[in-house]
C-alpha cells in the first residue's frame, strides 16, 4: 500500500505544479525525496505520470491542436504551427544536446533548491519591468514574441526553474500579457513534454513492468485529473495573480526544503 499512496501523492503534485509557475520537477524531486521513493523504478514512474499532464492540457485545448495541424499560416489566422515550431526550437535543440548533462547533473535537491529562487528572481523582475503589451490575447503573438518565449523556456531545461515560470516571463519581457503568455506555454510544453518524456521512456523502458501497471495507472490519472482542475483554475485567475506571489511561495519553499535536507 504503501508504493500506492506514494503513486497518489506523486501524482497529486506532478498535475497540481506542472502548468504553475513553481516547477513541477522540483516538487516531483523534493516530493520523491520526502517519501524515500527514489530509483530507476521511480524515475520511470515519474516519466509516465507526466503524460497525465500533457493529456490534460490536449483534452482542454484540443480545438486549439485541431486548428494548428491545418498549418493555416495566412495573415490575420492567429496563432499557427509556426508560432508553435519557433518557441519549440531553442529547448529543443539545447535539450538533445544536454540531456546527458542534464540527466547526470542538474537532478538533484541542491540543484532544484537554486532553481527555485533564480526562477522566482526572474519572475519578479518581469513583473516590475513595465512594456508596452502588444498582444493581449493568444492570437495577437507574433512569430517573434513566440520565439523569445521559447528562448526562455531554455531556462527550464534546470530542474526548478520552471517552463511556466521562464517563459510567462519572456512572454512578459516582450510585450506579450501575462495570460496570453501562460495559455501559449500551456499550448507549447504538450510537444516538447511529450518528447521528452518518450524519450525517457524509451531510455527507461527495461524498468518498466506489468507488476507495476497498477502503480503507473493510479498516478497518471491522479496527475491528469489535477491538472485538468490546476489549468482551469489557473487560466480563470490569471487577471488577478501576480507572478511575485508565484515567487515568493518559491522563495519559501527553497527555504523549508533547505532546512530538512540539511
Amino acid at each position: 500500500m504503501g508504493d500506492l499512496w506514494n503513486a497518489i501523492i506523486m501524482g497529486i503534485v506532478e498535475g497540481l505544479t506542472e502548468f504553475l509557475p513553481v516547477s513541477s520537477t522540483g516538487h516531483m524531486i523534493l516530493t520523491a525525496e520526502l517519501l524515500q521513493f527514489t530509483g530507476d523504478r521511480a524515475k520511470t514512474f515519474e516519466v509516465v505520470i507526466q503524460f497525465g499532464a500533457v493529456l490534460a492540457v490536449l483534452i482542454l485545448y484540443r480545438k486549439r491542436f485541431f486548428k494548428l495541424l491545418n498549418f493555416n499560416v495566412s495573415k490575420g489566422s492567429g496563432l499557427n504551427a509556426i508560432h508553435v515550431l519557433l518557441a519549440l526550437l531553442p529547448a529543443g535543440l539545447f535539450g538533445v544536446l544536454l540531456h546527458g548533462f542534464i540527466k547526470d547533473y542538474l537532478f538533484s535537491p541542491a540543484t532544484v533548491l537554486i532553481g527555485l529562487i533564480a526562477g522566482g528572481i526572474l519572475m519578479i523582475v518581469a513583473e516590475r519591468v513595465k512594456r508596452k503589451t502588444t498582444a493581449e490575447e493568444l492570437d495577437d503573438l507574433s512569430y517573434k514574441q513566440a520565439f523569445a518565449i521559447g528562448m526562455f523556456q531554455v531556462l527550464a531545461l534546470w530542474p526548478g526553474f520552471s517552463r511556466s515560470g521562464s517563459t510567462i516571463s519572456g512572454g512578459m519581457f516582450f510585450g506579450a500579457s501575462q495570460k496570453a503568455a501562460a495559455e501559449f506555454t500551456f499550448i507549447v510544453s504538450v510537444p516538447i513534454m511529450a518528447g521528452a518524456s518518450g524519450l525517457d521512456l524509451i531510455k527507461s523502458r527495461e524498468f518498466l513492468t506489468a507488476a507495476d501497471l497498477p502503480l503507473f495507472l493510479i498516478g497518471l490519472v491522479a496527475a491528469f485529473t489535477v491538472a485538468t482542475i490546476a489549468v482551469v483554475t489557473f487560466i480563470n485567475a490569471i487577471k488577478r495573480l501576480k507572478l511575485s506571489w508565484f515567487a515568493y511561495y518559491r522563495f519559501a519553499l527553497a527555504a523549508v526544503f533547505a532546512f530538512i535536507i540539511w
